[in-house]
């Protein structure tokens, strides 16, 4: 595919999710324990987080730990939490040299409190930087989202602050983790699964997806470029015709 200018690109997607999949089975092609597999996958955050500061991404948001991840052995869980707590630590003073401002998404009160913590610390330290916004979706579940949005305009309804009749999409929205948020224009997903995961199902209605084989920790600056090249040559519609558009 042919190279297109990144930096400073008008049409680049404002928003990119990403859905970093493939850190056990990226270590278990070279016999290491899928720790291993996270840790060389925070190498490849690093390299993600930096590129899209320099071209110009304003938001982006890395799908770190799903409410389903919970389920998996407490030793890789407790593991992970760790690691979180240590790269959030050793990074943040980088993140914040470089003007980015941390968000967390999900049901943090689930995590550990030195994780929970140490993440907050984190956003604190950075709220008042204004380059990319890097978004960590943690305990994270799309459709729990959209359930506690619901059961919070219920709860309005009952005390009488507003009306059935006032419910909007917009209404909705202004009650998920990502109320401040813009929807993710680009939504990528290393291994090569096609599926979303329970990852911002509302949020992704008319986002272009991106599909690569390859496994996240081997995800560097070609292939986001080679996503963001992908998506800068697709139309986006939201419903309309190409003449409509034009």
């Amino acid at each position: 595919m042919e190279n297109i200018k990144l930096e400073n690109n008008k049409n680049l997607p404002k928003h990119i999710a990403i859905i970093m999949d493939g850190n056990g089975r990226w270590a278990k092609e070279r016999n290491l324990s899928r720790v291993s597999g996270h840790k060389e996958g925070i190498n490849s955050v690093r390299e993600i987080v930096r590129l899209s500061g320099e071209i110009g991404i304003e938001y982006l948001t890395l799908y770190t730990f799903s409410q389903e991840n919970w389920q998996r052995p407490r030793l890789e869980v407790n593991a992970l939490m760790t690691l979180l707590s240590r790269t959030i630590k050793k990074e943040i003073n980088e993140l914040d040299r470089n003007n980015v401002r941390l968000q967390i998404i999900g049901n943090i009160s689930e995590l550990p409190n030195k994780t929970r913590n140490d993440l907050l610390e984190g956003v604190e330290k950075t709220k008042n930087n204004n380059g990319l916004t890097l978004i960590l979706a943690l305990s994270y579940g799309g459709r729990e989202e959209i359930l506690n949005a619901v059961k919070r305009i219920a709860e309005e309804i009952e005390i009488g602050k507003i009306s059935s009749k006032d419910i909007d999409t917009k209404m909705i929205a202004e009650r998920l983790y990502t109320s401040n948020i813009p929807d993710p224009d680009l939504v990528i997903r290393t291994s090569g699964e096609f599926r979303i995961s329970n990852f911002l199902l509302w949020q992704s209605a008319y986002s272009e997806y991106y599909i690569t084989p390859v496994f996240w920790p081997a995800f560097r600056e070609d292939e986001y470029f080679m996503a963001i090249n992908n998506y800068l040559g697709r139309e986006r519609r939201f419903g309309k015709t190409s003449e409509q558009i034009k």
